[in-house]
């Protein structure tokens, strides 16, 4: 694979956001980001924000606001997206490296 110089620095980053204090639990943080293994009633948020993120509504959030605070939604919300964003630059080395 190509070597990736900005590699330690993002992985600080994502390991701050699973790992790091929050008030979400970090299990779930860690499964927002793997994009599967979330509690049933985020999954459909986590699917939407790893497949097209620009269709999160307010209303996708809203539904939520029943049983999660704004603090963990951001946290779950900011887990999938990095998720999502590591996923696809892994998946551009892989092709640069396959080209």
């Amino acid at each position: 694979m190509i070597p990736d110089p900005h590699a330690p620095l993002r992985d600080r980053v994502l390991e701050s956001v699973l790992a790091g204090p929050g008030q979400t639990d970090p299990a779930i943080r860690a499964a927002a980001a793997d994009g599967h293994g979330v509690p049933t009633d985020l999954q459909a948020l986590v699917d939407k924000i790893h497949r097209h993120a620009y269709r999160v509504t307010d209303e996708d959030l809203a539904r939520l606001r029943t049983k999660y605070q704004d603090d963990q939604l951001f946290e779950i919300v900011v887990s999938a997206a990095l998720g999502a964003s590591r996923n696809r630059l892994l998946a551009g080395l892989r092709a640069l490296d396959d080209a």
